[in-house]
């Protein structure tokens, strides 16, 4: 047997739901004084399949606080069935996984589960992203007066955003604190969730809807700072400039923002 052909066959065994080998694959090989090939192999099949769980376990540490051991371990384990790991890093595992919970559980359990799992992965993608380079304090600080009216930006590239329908933050608290479960509920109104990364620390918060919207509007559709103060005289009046300015301070201090390049257009434009 080529090295190649023997490399395949130990990776079909490691992928197959049972850990009793091939006969075929297993006669290829030499068991020890103590340990024979097929205990052997079992060994390596069932390590396999337990780091795999142990990955998911710590990347959706809210879901199995939901579901419990038990529960967790077999959506786990269908999971790895349906959608084996493909990338050469376990870092990239659980990418379906919030998906797949839709995919396999009955829609009135599934909704807010997969949107609890969305929240979880939204903190691995923000956690591992590119650091980019956030506007600063220091850096609005020293920007033109004529220059603040066609100022532009787009968010950093750790920020993720998630449109939450259930209290899905809560139960991620509680999970985190290790507090009673607080049971799952539907919002009264949908509220954008942010998940990022600054100075290595991961946080998050909830917006309100004017919040959102003007976000929103500077990130996706591409509103100038002008712009900005327009928009928000319709609800806010000779307040607008200052809203703006203090919702743009707060999102430069959060490290939510990069500023815009002239050539790289917006969303919606």
């Amino acid at each position: 047997m080529r090295l190649t052909d023997w490399q395949l066959a130990f990776e079909e065994h490691l992928l197959a739901q049972s850990s009793s080998a091939n006969s075929g694959f297993a006669a290829t090989l030499l068991g020890g004084p103590t340990l024979d090939v097929q205990t052997g192999l079992a060994i390596y099949h069932n390590a396999y399949r337990a780091r795999l769980h142990e990955v998911l376990q710590q990347d959706f540490r809210a879901i199995r606080y939901w579901l419990g051991d038990d529960e967790f371990a077999l959506l786990a384990e269908a999971y790895v069935h349906r959608y084996p790991s493909a990338h050469y890093s376990l870092r990239w595992l659980g990418e379906r996984f919030p998906g797949f919970i839709g995919e396999h559980l009955v829609a009135e359990q599934s909704a807010p589960l997969a949107e609890l799992a969305r929240l979880e992965w939204a903190f691995t993608l923000a956690f591992d992203a590119l650091q980019g380079e956030p506007l600063t304090v220091d850096d609005m600080a020293l920007l033109a007066p004529e220059d603040w009216p066609g100022l532009q930006v787009t968010l950093a590239p750790a920020v993720q955003q998630l449109l939450c329908h259930f209290n899905s933050v809560a139960v991620w608290r509680a999970s985190k604190e290790e507090s009673v479960f607080p049971g799952s509920k539907t919002l009264e109104s949908a509220q954008i969730c942010l998940v990022w990364r600054h100075h290595n620390v991961c946080h998050y918060r909830s917006l309100e809807p004017a919040e959102a919207c003007a976000l929103a509007g500077m990130v996706t559709t591409g509103w100038c700072f002008a712009e900005l103060c327009a928009e928000l005289a319709v609800t806010y009046a000779e307040g607008a400039p200052l809203q703006a300015v203090t919702w743009l301070k707060q999102w430069v201090q959060d490290g939510l923002l990069e500023r815009r390049n002239q050539w790289e257009p917006a969303t919606n434009r």
